[in-house]
């Protein structure tokens, strides 16, 4: 416990902090502060002085004396004090007057180490090297007279760089090395800071002499020149009087010819040395290189549009038809003299949709050139800044104008194809949504008066064909998707990739591996098998790859001179050349047993073959799931269950098969996500498939299922009929609802195929299952 031995009033500071050794004078603009004072003169003039900051008074004050007493200007008493030492603060205790007595007992100070003496010394350079620096030298000569390391230390309570709370804690650090070892690291930090401002300054100051030395240069050097006559009648490219010249050459529209004027007025008020100048001077540059007024003139006869389309790509009807139509209508407006709907262009916003590989990105060019248009293409794919699309404003350094401005510029006329590559791929971070900018790009009532953030200024978008290419249209904004014409590229045949193997790629490929057309001869029967065992896609990017892959090696003969030309390959030399097939018709040998039913999905790749096992084991009743589903495929299991449990009576099953059982559906490929209702129906065949111990029939199948047994309709039925027909299956089993869905796919696959239109499971069980009947009239055979 603490002896105290000495009991003073207490004057709380609120707005500073004293420290030994300091002397200053203090207003007593409180009551408090002045019953304290007066209290004092009955202890000889001694008080303690404790910092009252946030509530709270320290740990620690100071036993100050008042050496006098007055009046500061404006009539308020004030007192003259001197800090003496640091004191613990006791309790408070009974004391003439109102004032507040405590117990304080002062803190002594241990022993001067070397330590102690070396930082006090260090500490003491610093402070003057700071006063020094801010022009204080007289001061810093007067702290050479303090000397004893404590009072070395309480100096920094003159210091207007330390916070009322590092006073604090220098006060309360009672140590004199800890304290010296504080205030020491506060002061190098200051001075650090001293000296980075210093070195800004001086920089700055060269750099504008510098700048002010190569302002006379150039004026001395223009002087010069005018007088040898060099300059003559010609202005420097960049200047007021060639900008002029630029603009009047140009069919600018009012409000930009008016903005740009007022950047030319701009202009010639900024000073060449100013960093405005070259910011102004781009501006203009990049306004002035814009087409203004520049237009293709369209290809209008139709037919020749049509032939080019043809000629470029096989199949794309709808594609090919819609560009037609865009170039029918402008055709009949100039025939007739017509005038366009609210003076906007007749641009158009089409939407590519379809698995990678059918030639989405090269039908952009294709149309370009059908319409006798320029082509650019402006790849979206990763984009997550808003300023890509809609420019930087001028604020920022090195901002530039966004993708479709540069677009523009690069094409040459203000109505060129414009392909948007990757639309469904835009990303949205901190930086902005670019989706949500290409709303106004992509909408006809908007974007005749674009808005780009650089150029400030209405830029018409509404006489360029605006093409965007997705790969899925799930992850498009709803607002966005609702601007575009969607057509859908749902894949190729296998008798539309021979034809585009025959017309497109394989000559392509015979001058990628050096080769003439008269040295190598692929029959149908071998592109066929390598379409069918060595590609399995929507697209023929794998099958270009492959056939590169072919002449390569044919190339390779016929360098080292082992082959007589014509090389011929036939189907029988396709695994000579290829190696061992990569996909088989495996679709017969996986569904052998029970438990398996082949069902259709829809990807990004197109669509796809997939299948649903089950099995059942002894163990607590329940089921599991497998093959990385999502939420909505998982429902689907759940409801499956429930239905083959709810209806086992009517399917021909024993109740007693589910008692102590528990389920397991698995879709294998578990490394790819899956998700989506329409294997619902699938997931119920083969349940029932397990149960009775009757295998499915070599057949694919879809469609959401429902509890009570309906078959509902699904998406993608293009892209999963040609799925199944590129698995080598004959039958699919489709909702009744989708029968009009048919209508879309091509007529030679659905006359090889057979499509069961269903409106309920027990159809479908009628069908699937080898032998088995569950009551329901079987459904004809019959092909849509």
């Amino acid at each position: 416990m603490v002896d105290f031995e000495q009991t003073l009033p207490l004057l709380p500071l609120a707005s500073g902090v004293v420290l030994p050794g300091m002397m200053f004078t203090m207003a007593l603009e409180t009551g408090e502060a002045q019953v304290a004072a007066d209290a004092a003169g009955s202890v000889g003039g001694r008080l303690v002085l404790v910092p009252h900051v946030d509530g709270r008074y320290a740990r620690v004050g100071v036993i100050s004396e008042i050496l006098e007493r007055g009046e500061v200007p404006g009539g308020s008493p004030a007192i003259v004090v001197r800090g003496a030492a640091r004191s613990s603060i006791g309790t408070a205790v009974p004391g003439t007057g109102s004032a507040l007595w405590v117990q304080v007992e002062p803190v002594p100070e241990g022993p001067a180490t070397q330590v102690i003496l070396d930082l006090a010394r260090e500490y003491r350079a610093v402070l003057e090297n700071i006063l020094i620096s801010r022009g204080a030298r007289r001061i810093a000569e007067q702290l050479r007279d303090v000397t004893e390391p404590s009072l070395v230390a309480d100096i920094a309570g003159y210091s207007s760089d330390l916070t009322l709370a590092q006073k604090v804690e220098v006060l309360e650090t009672i140590d004199v090395e800890d304290r010296l070892r504080l205030v020491l690291g506060w002061a190098r930090e200051t001075l650090a800071d001293i000296s980075l401002r210093e070195r800004v300054k001086t920089d700055v100051e060269e750099g504008m002499e510098k700048t002010q030395r190569e302002f006379l240069l150039r004026r001395q050097l223009e002087s010069i020149r005018k007088e040898l006559g060099e300059l003559g009648d010609e202005t420097e490219g960049g200047s007021p009087e060639d900008y002029r010249s630029r603009i009047a050459e140009l069919e600018l529209p009012e409000q930009v010819r008016a903005a740009v004027v007022r950047e030319m007025a701009k202009l010639e008020r900024t000073s060449e040395q100013s960093p405005e100048h070259g910011w102004i001077r781009t501006w203009l540059d990049t306004v002035l290189e814009l087409p203004w007024g520049q237009e293709s003139e369209d290809r209008l006869d139709v037919a020749e549009a049509g032939a080019i389309l043809d000629e470029d790509h096989d199949g794309l009807r709808d594609v090919k038809d819609r560009i037609l139509e865009h170039l029918a209508v402008r055709k009949l407006q100039g025939e007739r003299g017509l005038s366009l709907v609210d003076g906007r262009g007749a641009g158009a916003i089409v939407a590519l949709v379809g698995p990678p590989g059918v030639g989405k990105t090269s039908l952009g060019e294709s149309v370009a050139r059908a319409l006798g248009r320029r082509f650019v293409r402006v790849s979206l794919g990763g984009v997550r800044d808003e300023a890509e699309i809609r420019g930087h404003r001028r604020t920022y350094v090195g901002s530039q104008p966004g993708r479709l401005v540069r677009a523009l510029r690069d094409a040459g006329t203000m109505n060129p194809v414009v392909l948007l590559d990757e639309v469904d791929k835009l990303g949205a971070d901190f930086r902005g949504d670019p989706s949500s900018a290409l709303l106004e790009v992509l909408d006809p009532a908007q974007n005749h008066t674009f808005k780009d953030h650089y150029l400030e200024v209405d830029l018409d978008l509404s006489k360029v064909l605006f093409i965007a290419t997705a790969n899925v249209v799930d992850t498009i904004p709803g607002a966005l998707l609702d601007r575009m014409e969607v057509i859908r590229i749902d894949g190729y045949t296998e008798d539309e990739k021979l034809a585009i193997a025959r017309h497109h790629l394989i000559g392509r490929q015979l001058g990628r591996a050096a080769l003439l057309k008269d040295e190598v001869v692929v029959d149908d029967d071998a592109l066929r098998l390598i379409v069918g065992e060595y590609t399995r896609e929507a697209g023929v990017r794998s099958l270009e790859r492959e056939l590169g892959r072919l002449l390569r090696k044919v190339a390779t003969k016929v360098a080292a001179e082992d082959a007589t030309t014509p090389v011929v390959v036939g189907a029988s030399d396709v695994r000579g050349w290829l190696g061992r097939p990569h996909f088989f018709f495996d679709v017969a040998d996986r569904i052998d047993v029970p438990g398996v039913a082949t069902g259709l999905a829809v990807t990004g790749a197109g669509g796809d073959v997939l299948f649903v096992e089950a099995t059942s084991m002894e163990g607590p009743e329940g089921l599991t799931i497998t093959g990385q589903l999502g939420e909505v495929m998982k429902e689907s299991a759940e409801i499956a269950l429930s239905y083959v449990r709810s209806h086992a009576a009517e399917l021909g099953i024993d109740p007693s098969r589910f008692s102590g059982q528990r389920f397991h559906l698995h879709v294998p490929a578990g490394a790819v996500p899956k998700d989506g209702p329409s294997a619902g129906v699938t997931m119920v065949t083969a349940l029932v498939s397990l149960l009775r111990d009757v295998p499915v029939r070599p057949l694919a199948m879809t469609g959401e299922v429902t509890l009570r047994g309906k078959v509902l309709p699904i998406g993608g039925v293009r892209q999963k009929v040609l799925a199944a027909h590129r698995a080598g299956l004959k039958e699919v089993v489709l909702p009744k609802r989708n029968g009009p869905d048919l209508e879309d796919v091509v007529e030679s696959v659905r006359e090889e195929m057979t499509i069961r239109l269903v409106d309920d499971v027990a159809e479908v069980l009628d069908v699937a299952l080898v032998g088995v009947a569950t009551g329901q009239p079987e459904l004809s055979k019959s092909a849509a």
